[in-house]
């Protein structure tokens, strides 16, 4: 049986597109049908399916083909766990088209060295996001999520509900949010009103 490519992808996040990383993939000579993803998943959280099923699909002599090594993992702890698991199964790995084989001792030491490169990448990552949010809140521009709906719109959301003219889809979609937004609307406002009369008695 002939050695075969088999193509890994992911992104952190689930509004981040997979096409540039499949058209590479598609470049380096790996079939659409043997490509496994992982959408938003973080490099760092070793529980990707994707991942798992691509390193099932692999057999010795095939090669694990990724467009970058950050797609793969972003620690040192997380790569050196995956390239103990090419080697002992003599899986070669592709990088953007270089080939490392983690059976070599070059080839190992190669990826070592990529590996920490990618780590200290995430670590400024990071680093420059906690700095920019620092930054940010001093300046009075970080606020927290803010809420979707504001008091009046809320009340006059719940009203229409109680009214039973409309239903909860359709309120939701008169106001451009979830039903789930409209049940914590009439639940807080529930809340509210139980809490009102028991408030006033006791300042009696």
């Amino acid at each position: 049986m002939s050695a075969l490519l088999v193509g890994y992808a992911r992104c952190s996040t689930d509004q981040q597109d997979l096409t540039a990383q499949r058209d590479g993939l598609t470049m380096l000579g790996v079939a659409p049908e043997r490509v496994y993803v992982d959408h938003g998943l973080t490099g760092t959280n070793r529980e990707r399916p994707g991942l798992r099923e691509a390193l099932a699909a692999c057999r010795a002599g095939d090669t694990l083909v990724v467009t970058k090594l950050d797609r793969l993992a972003r620690s040192l702890p997380d790569a050196r766990a995956i390239a103990d698991e090419l080697t002992t199964r003599q899986i070669s790995l592709s990088l953007g088209g270089s080939v490392y084989d983690p059976t070599d001792a070059v080839g190992r030491l190669l990826f070592n060295v990529l590996a920490m490169v990618a780590e200290f990448e995430s670590d400024l990552i990071r680093l420059r996001t906690v700095e920019g949010m620092k930054v940010a809140k001093a300046k009075g521009r970080l606020r927290g999520k803010q809420p979707k709906l504001n008091r009046k719109q809320e009340a006059h959301l719940v009203s229409l509900v109680h009214s039973g003219e409309y239903s909860t889809l359709e309120v939701a979609e008169l106001f451009s949010v979830g039903r789930s937004t409209v049940y914590r609307a009439i639940e807080r406002q529930r809340v509210a009103a139980k809490a009102g009369p028991a408030e006033a008695s006791s300042r009696r």
